[in-house]
């Protein structure tokens, strides 16, 4: 990888909580508060977005460790920034990532899980009345009777997630990351932590 540009991003990323996710969040509250309109906040995500996009040949030129990532974000989701960083991370990190993100028919996402042949599957949900749509996403992919569905480790994450960090155990998940940077360790964890992460710096 291109020190310059490995060096570049992977400061963005670990710093990404005091970056990237900080301003999400303040842009979520105020858009909450009715102090901004839902266009100013679709205007600051695509910025935010747009500037992550600029680092993308950089981190796609990571070597690979033959783990696959698929991500996405349940029902009608369309809060997909933050499964957008947990992706950039895994792809950092060497991992083949198909990122299908948000608005996602769960025959779709099931279907990718099966013909990607996923070691992890991230699940996104921002809202809580989405939880109850990732349960039930879980619970389809637990019952399919194909191989890759029977393997496959399901980590999900979001704002209900991380109010009640227990809560990712009643939806039958097998783990949980309350951001993009513990994401990879949790994922190297289910897979029985036999690689260290590269987590970008902090200063």
């Amino acid at each position: 990888m291109h020190f310059c540009g490995f060096r570049h991003y992977s400061i963005l990323i670990g710093r990404n909580r005091i970056i990237f996710q900080p301003a999400q969040y303040e842009i979520g509250r105020l858009w909450q508060l009715n102090r901004i309109s839902v266009a100013q906040e679709h205007y600051f995500t695509a910025a935010t977005q747009a500037i992550m996009s600029q680092l993308y040949p950089y981190i796609f030129t990571s070597s690979r460790r033959g783990y696959r990532l698929v991500a996405a974000c349940v029902g009608e989701e369309l809060h997909e920034i933050g499964l957008r960083m947990v992706s950039d991370i895994f792809e950092l990190n060497g991992w083949e990532t198909f990122y299908i993100g948000a608005n996602v028919p769960f025959a779709s996402v099931i279907r990718t899980v099966i013909e990607r042949k996923a070691d992890v599957l991230a699940l996104s949900a921002t809202l809580t009345y989405h939880v109850s749509l990732v349960r039930k996403l879980i619970g389809e992919i637990r019952v399919n009777e194909a191989e890759a569905c029977r393997k496959v480790k399901i980590l999900v994450g979001g704002m209900p997630f991380n109010i009640d960090p227990e809560l990712w155990r009643s939806v039958g998940a097998d783990g949980y990351a309350r951001d993009a940077r513990t994401a990879i360790e949790a994922a190297y964890g289910l897979l029985g932590g036999r690689e260290s992460a590269e987590l970008g710096e902090e200063a």
